[in-house]
């Protein structure tokens, strides 16, 4: 028998290839983790799990959770108006599929139109949504998942947009300028709160957060000036880590439609710019520590959860080997080193301020305590190590001036002198070296798994990982706007 020209047979095996070849929704990913370490390129994975093997006695590599992954792929991170690009232009990037200028947050280039982001299309789609960060919530990478403005330092504005995303859940750090850096009224925090937001600022308001709260602004108990989490080889037990802000949004955004969370590990970047290896490997592993709890859901719905990771850029040019310690490496001397070089710095000032603690002496001590610098029993120095610190620290107390500011940004960067030479020379014996105190333009790694992972394998552009997300919720990132209300109207696969 035919039917329209076809036999029974035929017409059975057209039918099973379109049903195979058609997406479900039980194929697609209805949960969706996208995790950005920023800053974190090939060589700071490669360092923390070298640093890792060493710290337990061993040679080679020791694999974080990411790494064992099984797709990856490399991307391309310039930006729309320059080769290294920049958090926001990178962010604008991962989370639009748009290249931008440096600098935009959620807009293209020359600013006259908005780029809405992947997380908007799944908000449109009926998902609730999820904006993690180390760093402030306001911050260039976070912002360009809900922000729509020309300049990433707008952070008051960005609050306001923030407020008026409706998104779910936001955790992590505050807000940079909850007044603008003046009096602006109303505050940032009043503003996500007349946006219906419950906002928990302590521990113990953090653990009892539930979904009944409805959406929340859950911030960490402890920031530093900047309102970012302390760095995670500086955290205490009084802090919240990344890992249960993720755990918390797993929490709060569970539901039959799905979610997408964007978990950004912001402070690797920061150690990057201050060339500080051990502080970057403690919040590589503190990504690492997030994820699990990605994995554990992942492993309770397999075939419907996609985890992404990957960066914005890498940020310092690091490699592993040195100079002078030529085929050699010494990593576990790097375990000498007991707090950041942000939180040394500290210390360093604070001890000065002291009458009669002013001295070489001084800091030479301090060296020895947090760095293991400059003992017998501990790392021996040479004497242009020596010397180099001792003019560190005439620089730091202002008793020297270098007035040759190549030198000063080739020493020193724009970190603290005596904190920025210790961790340097901490670095180099060990056998890591850096280029710049800046981005660079290296592509980076992305890591998979999940459904539709095997879309992230191979080469492309930064801009193609947003879009490969979207292709594997079953969400087309194109948009059209309803002539009755102005509304943003998503168009499906």
């Amino acid at each position: 028998m035919k039917f329209f020209g076809f036999t029974k047979n035929n017409l059975l095996l057209i039918i099973s290839l379109l049903l195979f070849t058609l997406p479900t929704e039980a194929q697609r990913a209805k949960y969706v983790f996208f995790f950005i370490g920023d800053g974190m390129g090939l060589a700071q994975v490669a360092t923390t799990e070298a640093m890792l093997a060493a710290r337990h006695n061993g040679e080679g590599f020791e694999n974080l959770n990411f790494s064992e992954f099984p797709i990856t792929g490399i991307i391309t991170t310039h930006a729309a108006n320059r080769l290294v690009t920049g958090s926001a232009a990178a962010g604008t990037a991962l989370a639009s599929g748009h290249k931008t200028n440096i600098n935009r947050i959620g807009m293209n280039g020359d600013a006259t139109e908005p780029l809405n982001s992947i997380a908007y299309y799944a908000k449109a789609r009926g998902k609730k949504v999820g904006i993690i960060s180390s760093v402030s919530i306001d911050h260039a990478t976070p912002a360009s998942f809900y922000a729509h403005r020309p300049d990433r330092n707008d952070y008051y504005d960005i609050s306001q947009d923030l407020a008026a995303s409706n998104f779910d859940f936001f955790g992590g750090g505050g807000f940079a300028k909850p007044n603008g850096g003046g009096d602006k009224k109303p505050s940032s925090w009043e503003l996500a709160q007349k946006a219906g937001y419950t906002i928990t600022r302590t521990r113990a308001q953090f653990d009892t957060l539930s979904p009944a709260a409805g959406k929340a602004l859950a911030v960490a108990p402890r920031l530093g000036s900047s309102r970012a989490m302390p760095y995670a080889i500086d955290q205490t037990a009084d802090d919240i880590t990344l890992s249960a802000f993720v755990e918390k949004a797993i929490q709060m955004l569970d539901n039959e439609r799905g979610f997408f969370i964007m978990c950004e590990e912001g402070k690797i970047d920061w150690a990057c710019h201050s060339n500080d290896a051990v502080a970057m490997a403690y919040n590589i592993e503190a990504l690492a520590q997030a994820i699990e709890p990605a994995l554990k859901f992942y492993q309770q719905h397999p075939d419907e959860t996609l985890i992404v990771v990957t960066a914005d850029h890498e940020t310092g040019g690091l490699a592993l080997g040195y100079a002078l310690t030529r085929y050699d490496s010494y990593l576990q001397m790097l375990t000498a080193q007991k707090v950041s070089m942000e939180r040394f710095a500290a210390i360093a000032d604070s001890t000065f301020a002291i009458p009669g603690h002013n001295h070489p002496d001084t800091a030479m001590a301090l060296v020895l305590k947090y760095y293991k610098l400059g003992s017998e029993n501990g790392i021996q120095l040479t004497d242009r190590e020596y010397k180099l610190l001792q003019d560190a620290y005439l620089v730091t107390t202002q008793q020297m001036k270098i007035d040759d500011k190549d030198e000063m940004r080739l020493r020193y960067g724009h970190e603290h002198a005596l904190a920025a030479t210790a961790t340097r020379i901490l670095n180099n014996k060990a056998g890591l070296a850096w280029t710049t105190w800046s981005h660079t333009a290296s592509s980076v790694p992305v890591y998979a798994i999940g459904a539709s992972a095997e879309s992230f394998s191979g080469v492309y552009d930064n801009t193609d990982v947003p879009k490969k997300i979207a292709q594997a919720m079953g969400i087309k990132m194109e948009e059209r706007k309803s002539r009755e209300e102005n509304k943003l109207i998503i168009i499906d696969k």
